[in-house]
Parts: C-alpha cells; sequence; structure tokens
C-alpha cells in the first residue's frame, strides 16, 4: 500500500487491508488533523480493501467530519463500487461524480 500527497488531496494505492490498515490510519488521520476542507482521496491506484480497509475509510470519515471536513472519494474502481452499494456506504460517504448503481458490472 502506498499514500502520497498532502492534508487536501492523497493518492491511495496497492491493497488497503489488515496488513497495511494501521499505517494507513496514521497517514489519513494525520491528514485530516493537518488541513482544512475537503480531503480528497484519489483511489484510482487500489487494487483492493478488506473489511478492515473499509473501515479505515470510515473511521477518517468520521473524524474528518468531526473536525469540520468532508472525506470525498475520486475514482473509485468498479469493484470497489460494488462493494460500497452492497454494504450501502455509497449512501454516506461522498464520491465525486457519484456512483452509477445501474452502470456497475455484474459479477
Amino acid at each position: 500500500m502506498h499514500i502520497r500527497g498532502d492534508h487536501a488531496e492523497l493518492v491511495v494505492g496497492g491493497r488497503l487491508d489488515v496488513r497495511s490498515a494501521a499505517d494507513a490510519r496514521t497517514v489519513l488521520h494525520s491528514a485530516v488533523d493537518d488541513g482544512v476542507g475537503d480531503l480528497l482521496l484519489d483511489l484510482s491506484e487500489l487494487d483492493s480493501w478488506d473489511a478492515t480497509g473499509l473501515g479505515v475509510i470510515m473511521g477518517v470519515h468520521r473524524r474528518a467530519g468531526r473536525r469540520g471536513r468532508r472525506l470525498v472519494l475520486r475514482d473509485v474502481p468498479p469493484q470497489l463500487q460494488r462493494l460500497l452499494v452492497a454494504t450501502r456506504l455509497h449512501r454516506i460517504l461522498a464520491i465525486e461524480g457519484g456512483i452509477g448503481v445501474d452502470t456497475l458490472p455484474r459479477v
């Protein structure tokens, strides 16, 4: 897993899972704490995430809200979009451009 960027926009890549969750949480929480306004997470380079990784994203979402910020996801890969829809988290998280539920490929 890799994360690059600053307190306003970050690119997350690789696997966001139980092995990388602690490191990701530290970096993302610091970005929330150190900035103002929307925090944009570009997920175009993210290969996969598991329940732990999704928990990290939800924790960052809550932390941002408590600090008057908004977490915005950009370029969510289709397989991860399906997971957000299946868990109904697409209704809670801000997703740039939204998720076209009807246009997602079926598995």
